[in-house]
């Protein structure tokens, strides 16, 4: 097995031991490759949004009745209830005043607005919501199509600049977390490893699991993918990095220089 000391400088996350060798880079460079794997999820969300979600908000937006608004928690809806509004493979949305319908869309996540609540619900459940008390919402086609027409990049930078700023937040947050586990089985296994570089290796094992998320994504989107499959591509992208975490530990030198001074505790002393 190849020694850390021996392996090429960190450039790559996608083999265990190319994590291993980010235990001895700078923290910048792992900042680097962070920052781009982080931006190829984003652009992953950004295209499943523009192209699967975004359609459907536009065709809800366009059957909206000319007059309506969502004022002091309530919906003042002007058209007939309940009226499905825009329903496509991902979402879809509706109106049903009193959440009295039985009928439930095929799309995997649909928004149903009610008259005080609003319903999300998908194969892993729903979740009931309440408007705002003191919000004024256009809930019409006239005020919401140029709204709409005006804010779509805006919403996807925002949703880039949040996956961003998510992952790197979180990918911190577990690395550190992760350092003391990966620390112990270093100590362990006699790894030639210090806590910090334990932190910044456990940060390096993460980048594959989201490259895998971000894969799931796409594949999601082309249809691959049902949300069934999406919710295993999830699971298995944590496991992923769990696997590459300790995975790599077998790329990382043994402390030899401690090994060989330890004494024999079974050795008979030498006699002076």
């Amino acid at each position: 097995m190849a020694s850390l000391q021996s392996l090429p400088s960190a450039w790559e996350p996608l083999t265990p031991r190319g994590v291993a060798t980010f235990a001895r880079a700078s923290s910048g460079r792992l900042f680097v490759a962070q920052l781009l794997v982080a931006l190829i999820v984003a652009a992953a969300v950004v295209w499943f949004l523009h192209d699967a979600w975004y359609p459907t908000v536009r065709a809800a937006i366009e059957q909206l009745p000319d007059e309506g608004e969502i004022h002091f928690g309530k919906l003042d809806w002007r058209g007939e209830s309940p009226r499905l509004l825009a329903e496509g493979t991902f979402l879809a949305f509706s109106v049903d005043l009193e959440h009295a319908s039985d009928r439930r869309s095929p799309a995997h996540v649909e928004v149903e607005f009610g008259k005080e609540t609003f319903l999300v619900q998908s194969l892993l459940g729903y979740a009931e919501g309440r408007y705002p008390a003191k919000w004024i919402v256009a809930f019409n086609r006239k005020e919401l199509e140029p709204w709409w027409g005006a804010w779509q990049p805006a919403l996807l930078a925002v949703a880039a600049a949040a996956a961003v700023a998510g992952l790197l937040l979180a990918w911190h947050a577990l690395a550190t977390v992760y350092a003391l586990p990966v620390w112990l089985v270093a100590f362990f296994t006699n790894r030639d490893l210090k806590l910090h570089e334990c932190c910044r290796l456990a940060g390096a094992a993460l980048l594959p699991g989201a490259l895998l998320m971000a894969a799931g994504i796409l594949l999601y989107d082309f249809g691959a993918l049902d949300l069934v499959g999406l919710g295993f591509v999830t699971g298995g992208h944590l496991l992923l990095g769990w696997i590459y975490l300790f995975t790599s530990l077998l790329f990382v030198s043994k402390n030899t220089k401690a090994a060989s001074t330890r004494k024999n505790p079974f050795a008979t002393p030498d006699k002076k």
